[in-house]
Parts: structure tokens; sequence; C-alpha cells
């Protein structure tokens, strides 16, 4: 939600009687402003780790030198209590403490008794501790909209008596700036005048930048640098095809809503392990022109409750807030291992679930979902309906023209001027059963081996006799692999390859 619609929830919360407010947000002058706005004649009162307990107004310390343990005993009674809000600040650490989270509990106790009062809990880490999850609701401030970014760029160049910006330059920053908070963006425009007075078109590898810190600081979701193109796969000419298909959409999104086709939702890629998934969604995003998020979802995990899913749903607001780009979930079918089992972490495992589905379902954001999986036997069959991903495809072991194209791919990469002098065809005659995985280290220890042996080229022999020495995946997981293409093919997925 923007500011307006948090301060307008923050407000009837308040006036609601919720206990506790957990605002999960690294902004803690705008949470400052939004208290101010709605307390609606309430004293306000705050705790922080450097001043202790303070008058939010003023700024001045209430009692010197008071702990939090301190200043929970001073509200301990509902006159105490009545008509205050108390903003708590830096706690975070302390809610593993058993006499804070205690405290905590009994004041929200008085509060659901009649007390008039909240306290709002502000930390850009979110720890729910068992005790206080019943009493605590969770609010998120949101990254700036479009027209709120502009607001703020067009704000920093009157306040620094700068030159207008044309308006094609207001809007490739703003889109550039998603994801980024207000205090983010006004530090990167004051850097960006600090180089040169002015802001240009070559200030936005500054902003590229900025973001690659706030997803690697983030923990969740990681950029995966663009190298990969749909050139670099042999094969899956199907697959190739509906991801071009799906970038003439995403690249012309207005355009294409206006004329009725929905936002692309992304696409579920199973199948054998080696064979060209992960490529796919690297080379998905080099062809759609975005950046591409990868999802590890052993990382959403959290120990405490309603931490993993607070990580879930950041990882999720990231994605939005930096959109358009492509979200990889790789092996999907490990991250929702054990659904419907017993014990908490089945639990968890099981509520995470349900939001990835519902938001599957209902997202109308251009993050284009890209889930590869190896084993869909081990997934959830919700997951596979209709609805929560535009298409299904099945990857399987390359056929002789596939392998071929893959030989061409490889060698080329390493060894271009030996191409014309090999026999790509009898190398894909003699690679049946094998993986594009298994091709490239087929290539590399003949590229290795004729290197080590001081020949001045590779020859089809030197790949031949990398090939005897490589056991193809058929070989290693024949049975495993029987029973997947069988899944495959009685679940009619779309096939990758033609």
């Amino acid at each position: 939600m923007n500011n307006t619609r948090l301060k307008i929830k923050l407000a009837r919360y308040i006036d609601a009687g919720f206990p506790v407010i957990y605002i999960n947000t690294f902004e803690e002058e705008k949470v400052d402003e939004l208290a101010a706005s709605v307390g609606s004649g309430r004293e306000i009162y705050e705790w922080n780790e450097i001043n202790g307990y303070i008058d939010f107004r003023t700024k001045t310390p209430m009692i010197e030198d008071c702990t939090l343990e301190m200043t929970l005993n001073q509200l301990k009674s509902r006159e105490m209590l009545d008509r205050k809000i108390i903003l708590l600040k830096d706690v975070a650490s302390y809610l593993d403490d058993p006499k804070i989270v205690s405290k905590i509990k009994g004041i929200s106790r008085m509060i659901c008794s009649g007390a008039d009062a909240t306290i709002i809990i502000v930390s850009n880490t979110l720890v729910i501790p068992k005790e206080l999850e019943k009493f605590i609701t969770i609010l998120e401030m949101d990254y700036l909209e479009g027209d709120e970014i502009r607001q703020t760029i067009r704000k920093f160049i009157k306040d620094n008596d700068m030159k207008d910006i044309k308006e094609s330059l207001l809007d490739e920053m703003a889109v550039a700036f998603k994801g980024l908070t207000e205090f983010e963006i006004n530090n990167l425009l004051a850097l960006a005048y600090a180089d040169d007075g002015e802001l240009t078109r070559s200030d936005l590898h500054l902003i590229f930048d900025q973001k690659q810190q706030i997803i690697k600081k983030a923990g969740i979701l990681e950029m995966i640098p663009l190298k990969e193109k749909f050139e670099d796969i042999g094969g899956l000419e199907n697959l190739k095809e509906w991801f071009q298909r799906k970038a003439k959409v995403y690249k012309n999104m207005e355009q294409a809503q206006k004329y009725g086709v929905d936002v692309p939702k992304g696409v579920l890629i199973a199948g054998l392990p080696g064979c060209g998934k992960s490529l796919s969604a690297k080379a998905a995003a080099s062809l759609f022109e975005v950046p591409l998020l990868r999802l590890d979802m052993g990382r959403v995990m959290g120990k405490y409750v309603g931490e993993s899913e607070g990580n879930l749903r950041k990882a999720i607001v990231l994605a939005e807030a930096i959109s358009p780009c492509v979200l990889w979930i790789d092996e999907l079918e490990k991250a929702f291992a054990g659904i419907g089992g017993g014990g908490g972490s089945a639990g968890v495992t099981t509520r995470l679930f349900g939001n990835v589905l519902t938001w599957l379902q209902e997202k109308e954001s251009p993050v284009f979902v890209v889930a590869t999986a190896n084993d869909i036997t081990k997934m959830p069959p919700e997951l596979m309906r209709k609805g929560r991903f535009d298409e299904i495809f099945y990857v399987g072991l390359p056929d002789e023209r596939e392998r071929e194209k893959i030989f061409e791919i490889h060698v080329g990469r390493r060894r271009p001027g030996d191409l014309k002098d090999l026999k790509l065809r009898d190398l894909a005659g003699k690679t049946k059963g094998f993986s594009g995985a298994d091709i490239e280290g087929v290539v590399k220890d003949a590229v290795e081996a004729a290197f080590a042996e001081g020949k001045n080229r590779v020859q089809t022999q030197d790949i031949l006799d990398a090939v005897k020495n490589t056991h193809s995946l058929l070989e290693v997981m024949k049975d495993s692999l029987d029973k997947m293409t069988r899944e495959y093919e009685n679940r009619k997925f779309k096939n990758a390859s033609r």
C-alpha cells in the first residue's frame, strides 16, 4: 500500500483498539509523520535504544537512562496507558526476551480490555514471538509508486535550484527507481547531483547498482547477471517460440492490455536435470530485457513465528516493486516438500505454499515467474492447476538433431575455428541418452585433453574419446527418468521440443 492507504489503515486500527501494530519498514521518519497525523489528540511517546523513553514531539527524555523494561513498567496501569500511542523502535532484538514479551503481552491485554492505547513497533526486521502472535497486526510501508517517485524527483530538482529534466528522462528514472525507498531515492539523487550538478541518463547506472545492493542486503532474492541468450540453447523450439510471443506482449504491455491481452503470469518448466530449464529462465530475462531475480526458498525460512511468511512477503513486494522483471524459482518441488505432513515445519511450509498459490493466481504486476522443477511427482497438484501459470512445459532428453546443435554451440563457444572440420552428426549419433549438460561436459573434457596433449586443434576423435569416458544421464538415472517421462506424458504437459 502507498503512504495514503497506509495512513488510512493505521488510523482505523488505532481507532478500533488494535493493541500492537508492527510496521515493517526502515523509514522511521515516515512512521513518525504517520503517527503524528493519525494521533487524534492522543499523547505520543517513544522508546529507542539511543535516547530511551522520550517525548515524541520534543524528543526530550521522559526518564533519564530508561531501559525498554523500565519503559514498559511505566505503562502497567490503565491510567498510564489511556489516550497514548507508544512507539517502540530498535526492539527486534528484545523480542526473544521472555520478560519483555510478557510485559508487552500484559499491556496488550489491558488494551483489549478497554484501555485507549496503541503500541506501534517500528522495525525493518519482522520478529513475532508466539506469545504475541494474536495481539500483533503487521503493516508494511510499500515502495513508492510511479507518480510518487516523479514528485520526489521534481521536489529534489526544485529544492536544489536545478534545471528541469525532459519528461522522457523523468519517466525513465521513475521506472528505474521502482523498488527503492524515498530515503534511498533522495540519497541517489544527491549522489548524482554531487557528481556534475545535474541529472542525466548516465546516472541510471547508479540506480541499478543500488538495486543490486538492496537485493544483496535483503538476502532472500539474488540478482543474476544476464549472459545467456536463446541462441545458447540447442533445441526446445516450442518453448523458445512461446517465450518470444510472451516477450512481444511484455515489451508492449500497455498496448497489449488495451487490446484485451492479460498480463503474462509465467511458466512452469518441468523435466530432466541438465536439459536446459535453468538456462531457459536466464535466457527469458535477456529476451524480455528485464532484470532476473532468483528466489531461494531456503533463505525464506525463519526461526520466529511469522518470520518465514514475512520473508516471502518481503521478497514478493521487492520483486513487484522492481518489476518489470523475471522471478526465477528454482527446484520448486524441493521448496514445498512436506505439504500436508505433520510437525511445525510442515505447517510453515503449508502456509508459505498457500501464500505463493494466492499470489500466482491473483497477481497483476509485470513479474514474470519462471518456476523450474526436476520431479513434479513430489509437487502438490494445486500448483499445476490452470490459472497458476500460463503454461507448463516438459523438457526431455535432446533428440539427435538437438544434440547436434548443442555440440555446435559448445564447441563454437570454445573452439570456433575447429567447427568446420568436426563431424557433428556423428557425435550426435554417438550420444543418445546424453543431456545438454552431459554434452557440455564432454566438449570441455575434449578441449582440455587436446590442449594438454599439445594439439593445435580439437578433432572429432578427441570428442568421441571423451564420450566413451562419460556415463550419460540415461545410464545413471534410467529408472527415474522413465518414471518421470511417463508422468509428464500422462499429464499432457506441452513438450518444449518439436
